[in-house]
């Protein structure tokens, strides 16, 4: 039996995927920081005989695009952009240290130092606190100071800001995590107070290469059909004998 109709559907398969990846880089568009997943194809030659001539394709994700976003002057204090390769520390959900490029901060309730989706912002010494009710600066060597009813300010913490060697491991949370394990403070990393990164999704080269995954999705389907054809059409000729 020829193995046409499984690879098309593996093709399909492969091409799904691929539209996955893409409307996800799609709907971050807007995320502050994003880096935008990579998607390529790998062929996988078929085994066996008879099938030297098939091959199954996979989707595969390469990693990520690492290239910049475009910084926005915002205005406000808790705002800072990353410049460089540097990245900002955070404490995740599970107790482990990971990594962003989103630097839209904020102070919680017990005057905790987090980010705008309230995830603790790490220093070079655990978790930031601030005073209540007072003011918050950030320097670009990532010093955070408070000040309180027109006072000097006074530094309370620094960032934790790293430079990767190595590509990072996007979570399932959309962190990023060294496979080495946590990495030391970079004291020379910078950020850029009062301004965001954007995302690095470019979004009509995005919804163009959707249209392009669309057109492979139906072409596949195509070879699913013809495969079907060619299998009903070899069925009769041999009820004819």
């Amino acid at each position: 039996m020829d193995r046409m109709i499984y690879l098309s559907m593996s093709g399909a398969k492969a091409t799904m995927q691929r539209q996955e990846t893409l409307a996800h880089n799609l709907a971050n568009v807007s995320t502050n920081g994003f880096r935008a997943e990579l998607q390529a194809f790998r062929a996988v030659p078929v085994q066996g005989s008879g099938a030297a001539s098939r091959v199954y394709t996979l989707e595969s994700t390469p990693g990520y695009d690492a290239t910049p976003g475009t910084v926005s002057a915002t205005g406000r204090n808790l705002d800072v952009a990353m410049k460089g390769d540097a990245w900002l520390a955070v404490q995740a959900a599970d107790g482990t240290e990971a990594y962003t490029r989103g630097g839209s901060l904020d102070v919680s309730s017990d005057g905790t130092l987090t980010t705008r989706g309230g995830i603790t912002v790490l220093g070079d010494g655990g978790p930031i606190q601030v005073p209540p009710n007072s003011e918050v600066s950030i320097g670009t060597d990532g010093t955070v100071s408070a000040r309180t009813n027109n006072a000097k300010p006074t530094p309370v913490g620094r960032l934790k800001l790293v430079t990767p060697e190595t590509p990072l491991d996007r979570g399932d949370d959309g962190l990023f995590r060294a496979a080495s394990g946590d990495l030391p403070a970079d004291a020379t990393a910078k950020v850029q107070d009062g301004a965001l990164e954007g995302s690095n999704v470019s979004p009509v080269e995005t919804m163009v290469a959707m249209i392009s995954a669309a057109r492979q999705f139906e072409a596949q389907i195509k070879m699913m059909q013809t495969a079907e054809a060619n299998e009903k059409a070899a069925a009769q000729l041999l009820t004819l004998n």
